[in-house]
């Protein structure tokens, strides 16, 4: 599975940026998907997680503010950021996940940067 991100850049807080993240290869095997980010000096974290049925999950931090969403006839994955504050800075990663997660698959990452 390869999976490409597109969509970061720099924005001012309180804006907003949509991430793509389009997947490719063996993706019958992949049961979810979902948006990771890493801040400079700190552990990847869970943004927001999707699964095969439109099951969806967030991190507490963005719960109310970012939306995740699927197009399977496009094999892509969204992530709709509003309200962005600065904390929101870090590089993004797509993931794609294989039932039970037994294998997942990442993206190069995007930076999304949030001007204070």
């Amino acid at each position: 599975v390869q999976l490409v991100e597109s969509g970061g850049g720099l924005v001012q807080a309180g804006g907003s940026l949509r991430l793509s993240c389009v997947a490719s290869g063996s993706i019958f095997s992949i049961a979810a998907m979902g948006w990771y980010r890493q801040a400079p000096g700190k552990q990847r974290e869970l943004v927001a997680r999707i699964g095969n049925g439109g099951s969806t999950n967030y991190a507490d931090s963005v719960k109310g503010r970012f939306t995740i969403s699927r197009n399977n006839a496009k094999n892509t994955v969204y992530l709709q950021m509003n309200s962005l504050k600065h904390e929101d800075t870090a590089v993004y990663y797509c993931s794609a996940s294989t039932l039970g997660d037994a294998y997942v698959y990442w993206g190069q990452g995007t930076q999304v940067t949030v001007s204070s």
